[in-house]
């Protein structure tokens, strides 16, 4: 009696041989049967079994089941007649396979007429039926499934289930019949039952418990249909589901083409290549006419059911001409899917032009091929080649649709990554272009800064800039435009522009803010008006920093206040006004002033830095400054500390902008400053003193065009400016710069003198004769500038 089931298990004669011919188990019906104990048999030679003269018992079977009535020795020396049936069972583990051999035994009494289980009518049902007694063991089988067993029921009559093909599947399903049996009620059963290769049978089978009239369970009726078709369409959903699931997530046009390869295989293919055409150069549209031989393709993605792709030819990134004939030029040329085989000749015929592959191909006992071009929106984009081995069956009808379905799918996900990939690149293009090349060199400051583009969700409108202004100030600007892409690009571009612009008639940075905001406020409104997507928010921080008082002016919109690091100090947040957003309209913007010991480093940046999904923005302000405190090289080096400490391996979610400034201070000794009282008698000696201070500076061939300019800008403050004039000349190695200030705020202006005026050629004069000139307001009123270029003393 087998301990895990509860029945005789001596009513069939069974034995279990190696492939070898070596009995290892012997039951108690197979003594019974023959009268050897097992003791005496197992480990001997089958064969020694067989009484009749010449039968050789020594070869194996063909296939998996056999089955014929041998003569058997008796123990007692006697010989019996025997029908036997034999199995090659694969037990679950992978062990060896072994042939389980069995037959019923008679004498189990005799059975009543009225037997319930002998008066079912069986015979008229289209279904397969089949009757266990209470016993598990066969008791009826009708015509239908007689054939799917291919034995009659007499001869099967009395075996139990995984007696009836030896697989494990049988085994559960007679755990299933036990279960009914006992609890009398119904189940349904689905199974899986090899027939050849790597084809599986699927039947569907309905248990349910037969009973007498008093409800007592005498057995069990299985009624089961072949469940295959329903099955195969069932998986080929299933797999069409599958790939819309896994193909294309995310928009990179290499790991869409590997996912395909990686849905295809095991499930449609045993290995499978995706050859994809390059796109055009300079971002254009994929050719859509009739390709044309030999055609070139990329390997882009290939995936085998053997580990390292050995069946692979081609290399990853490479690009391979493919003639005609070739699967890939064929497919891609006919517009349609093509199927070749070994068998039909076709497939050597597609070989003839690449021995390699040929041999390639004959080397793993590959007999079929399916060329399924990959098309998007009436373009061509690549063919996907998938293969089966010798061990699988052809590509059916079915196998093509599932495979241009599937295909199609990656085909839509292919070219979504490629249009995404050029419109990033035509961001990324325009976003170079408009962000500064390099940082202007001054005399107030050192920086470095960096741009990152959001690692998925594409270019954004981060920016950042230095701008000179006059009096060797310098303006630090950070902004970031929400949204992402070509439009936020632009967007950027825009306020890029204005805020150089407003920068240029130096605005104060609260007054540049309110400036800027009224700008966002008409994009915001053009946006509504000429169709384009969403309304126009942004967000700034703009500073100024002057050397000579080493004092910085610092106003923001709604943007990250910047982070500071004094020489010898912690780094701190430098506590700024909040200010709203840029585009909201009409709330004012304040400025905060603060004095910088020279040395200092100021940090700016958006908030792509600080902020992320892992990390709250406090957290990022911390990890910032512990990046500042720990960085102890140049500026660049310091950038790319702070970003490997802030930013996560694949890139941060959000668009970077980094700007970094270490301050430098202008000395006193470098600037010289004048109070004029407004008498035009004291213009005279005025120049002479800065002709005195030119030669004590060492520049005395600047002395003319600076005595030049300083005469008219005093002349003109005296005659049209306000009383409370000041004089300032600044100089540093590349520049001398003449100040005039007065208590007016009227701007000057160049005018066209006429031939008779004696005067108006003044600023004129000054604008001939240095770099650049201007005026900027001030508290009190204004100043007039003017740059003049030191001499190279090279």
């Amino acid at each position: 009696m087998n301990p895990e089931y509860p029945f005789d298990d001596a009513a069939t004669a069974r034995a279990v041989i190696d492939d070898d011919g070596t009995l290892v188990e012997w039951n108690a019906g197979a003594e019974r049967l023959l009268g050897h104990r097992a003791a005496e048999v197992v480990g001997r030679p089958a064969v020694e079994l067989l009484a009749a003269a010449g039968e050789d018992g020594s070869a194996a079977p063909e296939g998996d089941r056999w089955e014929g009535t041998v003569s058997l020795r008796r123990r007692d020396g006697g010989a019996v007649s025997v029908w036997l049936l034999a199995h090659r069972v694969r037990p679950r583990d992978d062990g060896p396979a072994r042939w389980l051999v069995v037959t019923p035994l008679e004498g189990e009494g005799p059975r009543s007429p009225d037997d319930p289980l002998d008066r079912l009518g069986l015979l008229e049902s289209p279904c397969a039926i089949a009757i266990y007694d209470e016993r598990l063991r066969l008791r009826r089988i009708n015509t239908v499934m007689s054939e799917i067993l291919g034995l009659s029921e007499d001869q099967v009559r009395g075996l139990r289930a995984p007696e009836l093909s030896g697989g494990p599947q049988n085994t559960d399903v007679e755990q299933h019949l036990l279960r009914v049996l006992t609890t009398g009620r119904s189940t349904d059963v689905r199974t899986y039952v090899p027939v050849g290769g790597d084809r599986t049978s699927v039947w569907l089978a309905r248990m349910a418990p037969v009973t007498d009239g008093e409800g007592q369970v005498l057995g069990v009726s299985v009624a089961a249909h072949d469940f295959t078709e329903q099955y195969q369409a069932q998986e080929r959903l299933q797999l069409v589901n599958e790939a819309s699931v896994r193909i294309g997530t995310t928009l990179d046009v290499t790991r869409t083409a590997q996912e395909l390869a990686d849905v295809c295989v095991p499930a449609l293919a045993d290995f499978v290549s995706v050859d994809l055409l390059d796109p055009p150069e300079h971002g254009g549209d994929s050719p859509t006419g009739r390709l044309t031989a030999p055609i070139g393709l990329r390997r882009t993605a290939h995936r085998s059911v053997n580990p390292g792709n050995p069946e692979a030819v081609a290399e990853l990134g490479r690009v391979e001409m493919y003639p005609t004939p070739s699967p890939q030029a064929d497919a891609l040329l006919a517009a349609r899917t093509l199927v070749a085989s070994m068998s039909a000749g076709d497939l050597a015929k597609w070989l003839s032009w690449d021995p390699v592959r040929a041999e390639r191909i004959k080397e793993h006992g590959i007999h079929t091929t399916m060329a399924v071009p990959i098309r998007a929106r009436g373009t061509t984009l690549g063919v996907a080649v998938l293969t089966r081995f010798e061990n699988a069956d052809p590509f059916t009808p079915d196998d093509v649709l599932l495979a241009e379905e599937i295909t199609a799918r990656a085909a839509v996900c292919i070219d979504n990554a490629r249009r995404y990939s050029r419109e990033r690149e035509t961001a990324l293009a325009l976003q170079r272009s408009l962000l500064p090349r390099s940082l202007p060199r001054t005399a107030a400051l050192e920086a470095a800064s960096r741009y990152l583009p959001a690692a998925r969700s594409g270019v954004g409108g981060d920016w950042f800039d230095v701008i000179p202004l006059s009096g060797m100030r310098v303006a630090m600007v950070v902004g970031d435009v929400v949204g992402h892409g070509v439009q936020a690009s632009a967007t950027m571009g825009r306020l890029r522009t204005a805020v150089r612009t407003l920068a240029d008639i130096d605005l104060a940075p609260d007054e540049l803010l309110t400036h800027l905001d009224d700008l966002v406020v008409r994009l915001s409104e053009e946006a509504g008006t000429d169709g384009s997507p969403g309304e126009v928010g942004a967000t700034c921080l703009y500073s100024v920093y002057d050397p000579i008082s080493r004092r910085c002016t610092l106003a923001r919109a709604g943007h990250p206040s910047p982070v500071m690091v004094p020489p010898d100090g912690a780094p701190e947040e430098i506590e700024l006004p909040a200010g709203p957003p840029l585009g909201l309209g009409g709330l004012p913007f304040e400025s905060a002033e603060l004095e910088l010991r020279e040395g200092t480093v100021l940090s700016l940046y958006t908030d792509g830095l600080i902020e992320s999904r892992e990390r709250d923005v406090d957290a990022g302000h911390g990890l910032l400054r512990e990046a500042l405190s720990a960085a102890s090289g140049s500026l660049d080096e310091t950038c790319d500390h702070v970003l490997h400490a802030l930013l996560p391996p694949g890139g941060a979610a959000d668009d970077v902008a980094l700007l970094l400034a270490r301050t430098q201070g202008l000395p006193s000794s470098q600037v010289a400053t004048w109070h004029i009282p407004a008498d035009p008698a004291l213009v005279a000696p005025i120049r002479k003193q800065v002709m005195e201070q030119l030669d004590h500076w060492n520049l005395s061939e600047v002395s003319f065009t600076a005595e030049l300019v300083v005469s008219e800008l005093v002349t003109n403050a005296i005659r049209y400016g306000t009383p409370g004039i000041r004089l300032r000349l600044i100089h540093d190695a590349a520049t001398l710069i003449c100040e005039v200030s007065d208590t007016s705020h009227t701007a000057p202006h160049l005018r066209r003198a006429k031939i008779f005026d004696e005067g108006g050629r003044g600023l004129l004069l000054v604008a001939q004769l240095t770099q650049r000139w201007g005026s900027r307001h001030t508290t009190d009123g204004k100043t007039i500038w003017a740059e003049i270029g030191l001499l190279d003393e090279e």
